[in-house]
């Protein structure tokens, strides 16, 4: 079992930065992929990042590679996700998720944190 709670969600002018952090419990951390998801109002869930379990790999949705990067801090037991050059589309709920292995699909990851709010003002 692990769980998630994800922090640093907020409202930020366009072209601005935040970085979300995702702090996991379990002894189990490293042996999860994780990924960030993100949900806007009337919109499906959305892939964003992922970085593997195994050698740190990560991913990236084309909407945001270049822009965010995805990390994780093993002993810290969190993922963080640092969002640069934010957009207004950017906006929506944030969600990290724990998985067996890394993918695009929401589907494949077995917990899920309860979402962090990003505004990104025009």
């Amino acid at each position: 079992q692990v769980q998630l709670v994800e922090s640093g969600g907020g409202l930020v002018q366009a072209g601005g930065s935040l970085r979300l952090s995702c702090a996991a419990s379990g002894r189990t951390f490293s042996s999860y992929a994780m990924g960030w998801f993100r949900q806007a109002p009337g919109k499906e869930r959305e892939f964003v990042a992922y970085i593997s379990r195994r050698d740190d790999s990560t991913y990236y949705s084309d909407s945001v590679k270049g822009r965010f990067t995805i990390s994780r801090d093993n002993a810290k037991i969190t993922v963080y996700l640092q969002m640069n050059s934010l957009k207004p589309e950017d906006t929506a709920v944030y969600y990290c998720a724990a998985g067996g292995m890394g993918s695009w699909n929401p589907s494949m990851y077995a917990y899920w944190g309860q979402g962090t709010q990003v505004t990104v003002a025009s």
